[in-house]
């Protein structure tokens, strides 16, 4: 699962920058939001499946 999440992580942020390159007006605002929102959806997942570590006195 976390590994989905990382490849979905990076090719969501992928996306969203070459949006800028490709289009222009509504269309990449609605692309950039879009893939902007599943990023940030993968980054909360893999911060709510971390591992926690506990530290030693």
């Amino acid at each position: 699962m976390k590994a989905l999440l990382w490849i979905l992580l990076v090719v969501t942020v992928a996306a969203n920058v070459s949006t800028s390159f490709a289009f222009d007006g509504g269309k990449q605002v609605a692309i950039s939001v879009c893939t902007g929102t599943v990023a940030i959806a993968s980054a909360v997942g893999l911060f709510l499946m971390r591992n926690k570590r506990v530290e030693r006195s």
